[in-house]
């Protein structure tokens, strides 16, 4: 296991970085550059999409474009907005929070070209069930560019999607929420493994419409819980907020505050729990987008930028900002490492946020809460994501239900390791999907700004006779 976890550490100190430095962002700039700030400009018009305004139900497709979001944010808005934030700052310092917001911003133009891409290319499966991702548009778009290795890179993508989905949505969600349970109302960690793998193995059994059903119903609420409760925080101590956000600007260029290597470790930090948190060029949301019922492709892509603004922009700006108006992100008595560290960091700025007014109390409440909703959600929509990838592989309604066994056996397994093993795990497994993604997409920018080009074209036309018709 030892050396196991040096491997991990190894290729998270090294190779890990360099992926993320030398795709992600100039991708995500790419793709921000191209399609002219889309992020930005059609913003409105993913709000007025997702409220259902061009919904039909004889669209063709398994779930709505709501469901379809809220499917995608159940997997995003997890542990990484709680425990991933904490240790992105405790390690990178305050500086880290601007590099997390880059990734939301550039991840939102990601998001739309691979979520566009993936409902272009999706198929049906053999269960009459909608099937996309990167996998298929990596393996149909590609294939008069890289010919049989357009293939070959497709069941990579996928295989690491199988891995990733117990490093990422799996073993980091049931391991910070054992120990939040633990630490809020000592809870064995064996038994928090146990209750959330017999829960979420009772909701995946039922597919994506069902995934897509809980998540509608439970991504609302436990958002709006946990954003209530750091605004609570952030008005009992309104008067820092401005110099927290001074700071994390500041030291976002000069890394002053980060324990290793400081403004490329603020980074780094950053940019990896940005990544965690919100998914952009990772791959992952385009397969609960796939889903959506649309005939435009592009529509879908529009939705899906909502996703890093709500995770990443709003989010974890809010854990941000209470951890550094909390000031307990600073190093231990050596100086070299965070005296808090992950879910704990979070839990103690929300209980010292809160003690002025005598509630230190609901801050304990409001991470422990929020960290085993977070947690449940994740691992049910990531679930989905790995029963998709099988499906590519072994097109098998039996491989699909051995995966959700082992999905759900592995869940109760994270719960009861270490935090530092469970997150490098996910640190790695990240990349066996981001790599051949962003890879992909950077293949396929032209087929994306051609559909874009050509929905706008035609949208444009319709308004025009609507408008000459009246």
């Amino acid at each position: 296991m030892q050396a196991f976890e040096n491997f991990i550490n190894y290729y998270n100190d090294t190779v890990g970085p360099m992926i993320l430095l030398a795709l992600l962002i100039p991708v995500g700039l790419m793709f921000t550059i191209l399609l002219k700030a889309i992020q930005f400009r059609k913003f409105g018009l993913s709000l007025r999409i997702v409220s259902g305004q061009f919904h039909k139900d004889e669209n063709p497709g398994d779930i709505t474009h709501f469901q379809a979001l809220s499917a995608a944010l159940s997997a995003t808005v997890g542990i990484g907005n709680i425990a991933g934030v904490a240790t992105a700052i405790a390690w990178g310092g305050p500086g880290a929070a601007f590099w997390i917001w880059m990734t939301g911003f550039l991840g939102m133009a990601l998001k739309y070209a691979e979520c566009t891409l993936a409902l272009h290319y999706r198929e049906t499966d053999s269960q009459g069930m909608v099937a996309g991702g990167p996998m298929y548009y990596i393996k149909k778009g590609l294939t008069g560019k890289l010919g049989r290795f357009a293939g070959v890179l497709a069941v990579l993508f996928a295989v690491g999607t199988v891995i990733c989905s117990f490093g990422t949505g799996n073993m980091p969600q049931s391991n910070s929420m054992a120990q939040a349970l633990h630490g809020a109302y000592s809870v064995p960690t064996w038994l928090s493994g146990l209750v959330i793998a017999v829960l979420v193995f009772l909701v995946i059994v039922g597919g994506i419409r069902r995934i897509g059903s809980v998540a509608s119903k439970l991504v609302p609420f436990m958002a709006a819980f946990y954003i209530l409760g750091g605004l609570l925080v952030l008005l009992v101590n309104y008067d820092k907020v401005g110099s927290a956000f001074a700071m994390i600007f500041r030291d976002a260029f000069t890394g002053e505050a980060a324990l290793k290597g400081g403004f490329i470790a603020a980074m780094i930090w950053g940019i990896k729990r940005g990544l965690y948190s919100n998914e952009a060029g990772q791959g992952s949301a385009p397969i609960a987008h796939a889903a959506a019922k649309t005939p435009y492709a592009v529509r879908e892509g529009l939705v899906s930028m909502l996703e890093p603004f709500i995770d990443t922009v709003l989010i974890c700006t809010l854990t941000s900002l209470v951890i550094v108006v909390g000031g307990l992100h600073a190093p231990d008595a050596t100086g070299l490492a965070p005296q808090f560290d992950g879910a704990v960091l979070t839990t103690r700025s929300f209980e010292s946020g809160l003690a002025p007014i005598g509630m230190a109390w609901f801050g304990q409440q409001v991470v422990a809460i929020s960290t085993v909703l977070f947690a449940l959600s994740t691992a049910i929509s990531w679930s989905y994501y790995g029963d998709r990838a099988v499906t590519f592989l072994i097109d098998s309604p039996r491989a699909v239900l051995i995966y959700r066994i082992v999905f759900s056996i592995v869940i109760f397994v994270g719960a009861v390791q270490s935090m530092k093993l469970v997150w490098g795990f996910a640190d790695m497994a990240i990349t066996f999907m981001a790599l051949p993604n962003l890879l992909a997409l950077c293949m396929l920018a032209p087929k994306v700004l051609s559909l874009t080009r050509q929905y706008f074209a035609e949208m444009s036309e319709k308004a025009d006779k609507t408008a000459s018709a009246t």
